[in-house]
């Protein structure tokens, strides 16, 4: 039935965020014209989690190891929050080129696999 997820990022500099996903973090992508970008992710999870109101989805990029991440991104001159250990994983946040918050976290929660 369901066969993929596409993630919305809203930006006030969108070439910048383009070119963030596309030269930083590498992801493969494909020009659907006029340099409009749409990027591929590796598989992904959904999680409800409780709430006193229904709110907007939050987006998290996962990793297999945050600190390396977090040099990474410096050595892309990056900067991210510091390195927060929650019970269900290690999680930072970076500043996108057009303003934007996104969180990257390494889970150490067990992970579904992925559908297919």
């Amino acid at each position: 039935m369901i066969t993929g997820a596409h993630t919305i990022l809203y930006s006030s500099n969108p070439e910048a965020d383009r070119a963030f996903l596309q030269n930083v973090l590498q992801l493969n992508h494909v020009d659907v014209g006029h340099g409009w970008l749409i990027f591929g992710l590796p598989p992904s999870e959904i999680a409800v989690h409780p709430a006193d109101t229904s709110s907007h989805p939050e987006l998290y990029l996962l990793c297999d190891n945050i600190e390396s991440f977090v040099r990474q991104m410096k050595e892309a001159k990056i900067s991210c929050e510091p390195v927060q250990h929650q019970r269900w994983g290690h999680v930072t946040y970076l500043t996108l080129p057009g303003g934007g918050r996104l969180g990257v976290y390494e889970p150490v929660h067990p992970r579904p696999e992925p559908m297919k």
